[in-house]
């Protein structure tokens, strides 16, 4: 058995061609969709980057193991204290470790534990790599040691090789010599210059004022894109960026695959394609980042194409709603190994050996390093619950029918409140039972104590500075209320 996982940081499923993207984004991506199966309600249960992966990695929702931030005491796994043994009991549980005890050989290459100095989720991994830009890196960069580890050990058997990417998240850097494949393809129609304007008229970092973060000033670094967005050409700009880095990215999946092709061992390869997170680009006015729990952000793709699993599916859709969880869950049960009795996934292998299965009633999904959101996706909807704004004009309750209103523009929490109670009564059922295997309580109130989620703590100097400049851009009004609401919602959202 042979399986790469091709994991690349901050990609929605609805920027890749082979997910309907009118723009022609990733060919090499949806060659290997073509090839196998995808699946297009699949979630991160924590976002963004540090909880979505420990999530993956320890088989656990963020919940369950408090790490849910990106920074503070909720952004490590809890110590064990008095009770540890000989090893760490993490250690003993995580993915690679399952995965090694099943025979495989487990390598991984990606600068992401270094970055958030998240080491656990290399537990279990025989063999790691950082290639060193610390989640700067380009394709160009990480590609090379993923080829010359082929090149020695590709032919070999039973190893699992977790190759991690870059190029969609911020800064739009990939190199100049790429060009931009966009420059002629137009926008989506949702994109308005109306809605462009109510959004300048509110708030936040990474909103359309601030693209960047608490100024509209592009960082060095920043090849393509804009420092805010004052009209659709400013839209496009910034769109071109972030699907050029898509597109750049997936040249280099197309010479993995070649490269598989040349070694002979593409037919009998597992291939495995998802991401952490997704990245909102204008939804809920945020730019660029990644900073709820909605359909943009949770949302990601999986495809999987798995010989002897997935050969009678070929270019088929799995439907059904799935964790990042889940996932673990299936990779152990196709690599022949049982999952953890602490694990909360649930494997789907069955699910892609038919075609198909029912998936989850619902989930639960949650954002807790630039906001405190907890949100419940069931049927067609989407309820999110704020707990902290992250800085952001963000009602209590948010409500959307996701499958006619995918950019989330249209709040149906004050029309449709018996939709609000259902949803609440999911996520609070949901709470009431994970709570029993809760490491370190509900993870919210402790970041909440703190001041905060990391990116947007009230007790960072960010937070006056971002004060300061709203007053000095004409939105003085909407600094009063942050120094009057803090991180609390202004409004419940519920108002006629």
């Amino acid at each position: 058995m042979r399986v790469l996982c091709i994991d690349i940081d901050t990609l929605r499923p609805d920027h890749l061609s082979c997910y309907g993207y009118h723009r022609r984004t990733s060919p090499n991506i949806d060659a290997v969709a073509a090839d196998g199966v995808r699946l297009t309600d699949y979630y991160a249960s924590d976002t963004p980057c540090l909880p979505s992966r420990t999530a993956l990695f320890t088989g656990r929702f963020g919940i369950c193991t408090g790490t849910v931030n990106h920074g503070g005491e909720y952004a490590d796994l809890p110590l064990e204290g008095a009770g540890r043994g000989f090893r760490q009991s993490f250690s003993a549980s995580a993915l690679g470790s399952v995965l090694r005890r099943a025979g495989l050989h487990t390598v991984s290459v990606s600068p992401f534990p270094n970055r958030h100095t998240s080491y656990h989720m290399t537990y279990g991994f025989t063999e790691t790599y950082d290639t060193g830009g610390g989640g700067l890196d380009n394709a160009d960069q990480v590609y090379p040691p993923v080829r010359r580890w082929l090149a020695a050990n590709g032919r070999r058997d039973n190893w699992f090789l977790h190759v991690n990417f870059w190029d969609p998240h911020t800064p739009y850097d990939h190199p100049e010599a790429y060009g931009n494949p966009f420059v002629d393809d137009p926008l989506e129609p949702w994109i308005t210059p109306e809605l462009i304007a109510r959004q300048r008229a509110s708030f936040g970092p990474h909103s359309a004022c601030e693209v960047p973060g608490e100024t509209d000033e592009l960082p060095p670094g920043w090849r393509m894109g804009r420092g805010s967005i004052a009209s659709v050409a400013d839209a496009k700009a910034h769109y071109d960026g972030y699907d050029t880095g898509i597109h750049y990215v997936d040249s280099y999946v197309g010479r993995l695959m070649q490269d598989l092709a040349d070694l002979g061992i593409y037919e009998e390869t597992a291939i495995v394609i998802t991401a952490d997170h997704g990245e909102n680009q204008g939804e809920l006015n945020v730019w660029g980042d990644h900073q709820t729990a909605d359909y943009i952000c949770n949302r990601i793709p999986l495809i999987v194409r798995w010989p002897g699993v997935t050969d009678g599916h070929r270019g088929q859709v799995v439907g059904g709603l799935y964790y990042n969880v889940d996932l673990a869950a299936t990779l152990a049960e196709l690599a022949g190994a049982e999952a953890p009795a602490v694990w909360d996934g649930q494997s789907f292998a069955a699910a892609l050996h038919k075609g198909g299965g029912p998936g989850r009633e619902y989930l639960v999904l949650s954002q807790g390093a630039w906001s405190c959101q907890r949100s419940v996706r069931w049927d067609d909807y989407l309820l999110i619950r704020t707990y902290h704004t992250g800085m952001k004009e963000f009602p209590e309750y948010m409500l959307f029918d996701v499958r006619r209103d995918p950019h989330e523009l249209h709040s149906l929490a004050s029309a449709r409140p018996e939709l609000v109670a259902h949803g609440m009564l999911l996520m609070d059922r949901w709470v009431g039972q994970r709570m029993h295997h809760a490491l370190r309580g509900d993870p919210f109130w402790g970041i909440i104590r703190e001041g905060g989620p990391l990116h947007a703590n009230e007790r960072h100097p960010r937070w006056q500075r971002y004060l300061e400049r709203l007053r000095q851009t004409g939105r003085g009004h909407h600094a009063a209320l942050l120094e009057r609401f803090g991180g609390r919602p202004f409004t419940s959202g519920l108002e006629a």
